[in-house]
């Protein structure tokens, strides 16, 4: 009963996708939500972009297993770099009138940078999709029977169903009744747990001491605490997810506002997970119900709901928690195939027409949609999944996003070159070398490689 509950809440919302999705003509209403959205929506639909799988299972989690040093990087360091790119350079990108975040480097540097982009920050945004995949399918498997592969396989077939019939308009629309949801359903969980409990205090009263350090040895080294947090912030500060949700924006201060409000809300919100991990790190050994039903720490969300809900405020919750994930993996997957489509699909064949390009961007979502499943069934673990889609490509794009964006230093080449040369290195650090913190590595690395590709070669923007 639980799942079939689940399944009808997730079909409602698809109702009110395919609904929204009626105004859908262009590729621009599929990409841009023909620039008309408002600083509700672009709120609501930064923070419901954000706050997927890993601000909810994976930081709950986190910090049921290490404390408050598993919250560093998610809610915070996730919060502020959706906040400072909203303060930076939302206004910005939105008045020069792009469609992806791939034209900012075709107008600045040149269509091959454009490209190169794409393909760059392309593994990365399928990772993230692949971690939503995963946490719809944890969900699913801890509320009925179905074995986790199969849950996974369900999950895949409802986003890659979902994942097609809307764009921009519907997602943003759906993202304000998903976070709706979310923040009511988090908020009627936390008050639950601690009431159980007795009080707030008696709820934490019995967590280990050291689940109040802010870093512990169970999160490593300090560099690799600062590794982590580096990975969050710059690879959120240019993650084409972000950046999709305001480029819809009906004007420039709603492009700000509105990402500063939803950067607010998701480290307001990012509390509420933190505060249940730390409580279930304490109630899990000390009742046999939950420790009984707690195979794995990504459950600790979904157990807690099943154990101190009635069944049918947990089937409420648990289709907002799916809901909301969905709006996530719709975000990751939406905004990648708009760059496959838009920036490399449409510059090949210049007379697809218009509604060849509509066909070829949802034709790119499902391609990405089946290739993130793959990668959610044969991965282990949700949050090694997100800290491969944040650092992936993303060190030199950042350190040549930074330079194209504020100044007139360099060029295509020393774009080029930093790019590569960060994603090169991230990649030999992290998978070959072990490196305890490839990225930051990564980005030194990028800067320097852009300043001397520019300084030998001379290259300066024109005015």
């Amino acid at each position: 009963m639980i799942l079939f509950g689940m399944i009808a809440y997730v079909l409602a919302q698809f109702a009110v996708g395919i609904w929204v999705s009626r105004r859908v003509k262009t590729e621009a209403d599929y990409i841009l939500a023909g620039r008309s959205l408002g600083p509700t929506l672009v709120a609501f639909s930064v923070f419901a972009t954000w706050f997927g799988a890993e601000a909810i299972v994976a930081t709950s989690a986190e910090v049921y297993d290490k404390g408050l040093s598993g919250a560093l990087v998610d809610p915070f360091a996730y919060g502020l770099a959706v906040i400072a790119a909203g303060a930076l350079y939302a206004a910005t990108l939105w008045r020069k009138g792009v469609t992806t975040f791939a034209d900012v480097f075709r107008e600045r540097f040149s269509p091959g940078v454009e490209k190169l982009v794409v393909i760059i920050l392309l593994p990365g945004s399928v990772f993230w999709a692949a971690a939503q995949i995963r946490a719809f399918g944890q969900v699913l498997s801890s509320s009925s029977d179905l074995s986790l592969q199969n849950a996974i396989i369900l999950a895949a077939l409802l986003v890659a169903s979902y994942s097609v019939i809307g764009g921009l308009l519907a997602d943003s629309v759906t993202d304000f009744l998903q976070g709706t949801a979310v923040i009511v359903g988090l908020i009627v969980l936390t008050i639950t747990v601690a009431v159980a409990a007795g009080g707030v205090a008696p709820a934490l009263q019995n967590m280990p001491v050291d689940h109040l350090v802010l870093a512990t040895e169970a999160h490593g080294t300090p560099l690799e605490l600062t590794e982590a947090v580096a990975v969050a912030f710059f690879g959120s500060f240019v993650a084409i997810e972000l950046i999709s949700r305001f480029l819809g924006s009906r004007s420039a201060e709603v492009a700000r506002g509105g990402t500063i409000a939803g950067g607010t809300m998701y480290i307001v919100v990012g509390l509420l997970p933190v505060f249940l991990g730390l409580a279930a790190s304490g109630l899990v050994p000390s009742t046999p119900e939950l420790k009984a039903k707690l195979v794995d720490s990504e459950q600790v969300i979904s157990v807690l709901s099943e154990h101190y809900l009635p069944q049918w405020h947990y089937v409420i919750f648990g289709g907002a928690l799916i809901s909301a994930i969905l709006s996530v993996v719709h975000s990751a997957l939406h905004a990648s195939g708009a760059q496959v489509s838009h920036n490399i699909v449409v510059r090949l064949v210049p007379t697809i027409g218009i509604r060849g390009k509509l066909i070829a961007a949802r034709l790119s979502v499902v391609a990405l949609t089946a290739v993130a499943f793959v990668l959610a069934i044969t991965s282990d673990r949700i949050k090694e999944l997100v800290e491969i889609a944040s650092a992936f490509g993303s060190a030199g794009v950042f350190v040549s996003a930074a330079f194209g964006l504020f100044t007139r230093f360099g060029g295509a080449a020393s774009a080029a070159v930093s790019i590569c040369l960060g994603t090169l290195i991230w990649a030999v650090g992290r998978f070959v070398l072990e490196w305890e913190a490839p990225y930051l590595v990564a980005l030194g690395c990028s800067a320097l490689a852009y300043v001397a590709v520019a300084a030998l070669t001379k290259e300066t923007r024109s005015p």
